[in-house]
């Protein structure tokens, strides 16, 4: 069984990130499960001075969850052409652990317009020496929906078996490393 973390990077109530993840999880093929982590807005800001036996517990359970997945999915809005400070921000509590060296990683996508967040997403994962998958992109634009209407797109059969399918092939690669 291949464990992933999905993380959305936005933490409005009402996120077309956060309703991607989660239907990813949702749809994810039978050889895998994929859990949404949930805890990016109860993340403390890093500080570098609360490492080690000083870590906060919600930064350690983060750290923790992405050291025990065998891969991470993140969907992340775009903030200003940035990635947001939430998202930032956890991926600064992960930036001396080990977690994410080597960890499978594959970015996602709400919007078409995010293209300033992705590329800065992708330099920041690649620098902290995750493994970006980048063979198959996911991309359903759910930017400017309505809950019903984000709902009844990712319902719809060709958006749930793009979501597998992509699940499958990021599966593939985690496998092959």
């Amino acid at each position: 069984m291949i464990e992933i973390l999905a993380i959305s990077g936005s933490l409005r109530a009402a996120s077309t990130n956060s309703a991607l993840v989660a239907a990813l999880a949702a749809n994810a093929p039978a050889d895998c499960r994929a859990t949404v982590y949930d805890g990016l807005g109860r993340l403390r800001i890093f500080n570098p001075d609360d490492e080690g036996e000083r870590t906060p517990r919600e930064a350690a359970a983060l750290i923790d969850a992405v050291t025990r997945a065998d891969g991470v999915i993140v969907s992340c809005p775009e903030y200003a052409h940035g990635v947001p400070g939430g998202m930032k921000n956890a991926l600064d509590w992960l930036v001396s652990r080990d977690a994410a060296v080597g960890k499978p990683a594959m970015l996602v996508h709400a919007s078409p317009r995010s293209l300033y967040a992705r590329a800065a997403l992708a330099e920041i994962m690649r620098t902290m020496s995750f493994a970006l998958y980048e063979d198959a992109a996911l991309e359903i634009a759910l930017l400017g929906k309505k809950p019903p209407e984000i709902e009844a797109i990712l319902a719809e059969p060709a958006n749930r078996q793009a979501m597998r399918e992509a699940v499958q092939s990021f599966a593939a690669f985690i496998r092959a490393r």
